[in-house]
């Protein structure tokens, strides 16, 4: 007879049969994986499906990455060592002479007395300053670099850099004439009239060079939130008016 209190006796179910009885508790532990495959099998088959997308897309990124090495230095094998030199040292000056020009850019719209908007472009963020002083932070959205357009009516979309300045600002009621590549990339046919009032939403910002600063429209090719007009930027309808009394032609923006 077991007489420690720290290992009870064993109790046996139903009485008389001398089968051992199992605790409620460790008995739940071990059915608990089996009656959650049955009761959601199509969580888990979605789990197992996204973690197999997730090891096919890093399988490819791999792929992807070690042919672009291969490509990268098989052209490099075919150069005489001057050209690999001559190469590297362009390559080099190219990307420091970007990065200074930002950062010149960067500085002249810390330096500017004058109220304007800068664009960090890596950050997303757009921010209403003078002489340094920061007066309101926003969040936007930019619209990816694309090539647009067929044959000799295509187009680079870039996103912007450098300075910029207002043309006119558009209200709910003015119309702006939506380029036909945005109803082809929008798979909308083509209407007859391309002018639309509200097409860059209730407020909209139009700068040189066709850069457009807006906000989301409630109808049109560009009232899709997953869809950021391609070298332009998107913000929010009530930061665009809450900047509107500052906003007049020839006010500079700076992208960097």
């Amino acid at each position: 007879m077991n007489n420690d209190p720290s290992h009870p006796p064993r109790t046996t179910d139903p009485p008389g049969t001398g089968k051992p009885y199992i605790a409620p508790g460790s008995e739940r532990r071990r059915a608990g994986w089996r009656e959650f495959r049955r009761a959601y099998p199509g969580i888990l088959a979605t789990m197992g499906f996204a973690l197999l997308v997730l090891v096919a897309g890093s399988a490819w990124l791999l792929y992807k990455r070690t042919e672009y090495r291969r490509e990268t230095e098989r052209l490099r094998a075919g150069m005489s060592e001057v050209e690999r030199k001559r190469t590297d040292v362009l390559l080099e000056s190219t990307e420091n002479r970007f990065r200074v020009m930002l950062e010149l850019i960067r500085r002249q719209a810390l330096g500017d007395k004058e109220l304007h908007l800068a664009i960090v472009v890596d950050s997303a963020v757009m921010r209403l300053q003078r002489e340094g002083a920061f007066l309101r932070d926003m969040p936007i959205e930019i619209g990816p670099e694309k090539v647009v357009g067929t044959g000799a009516d295509t187009v680079h979309m870039a996103i912007p850099r450098g300075t910029r300045t207002v043309e006119r600002v558009l209200g709910p009621q003015d119309g702006w004439e939506v380029p036909e590549w945005v109803f082809e990339a929008r798979g909308i046919p083509v209407p007859a009239q391309r002018t639309l009032k509200g097409a860059l939403g209730p407020i909209a910002i139009v700068l040189n060079g066709g850069t457009v600063l807006y906000a989301m429209p409630s109808e049109g090719p560009l009232s899709d939130s997953t869809y950021v007009l391609p070298g332009s930027i998107r913000a929010r309808a009530e930061d665009l008016r809450a900047i509107r009394p500052n906003v007049e032609k020839g006010m500079r923006f700076y992208f960097f």
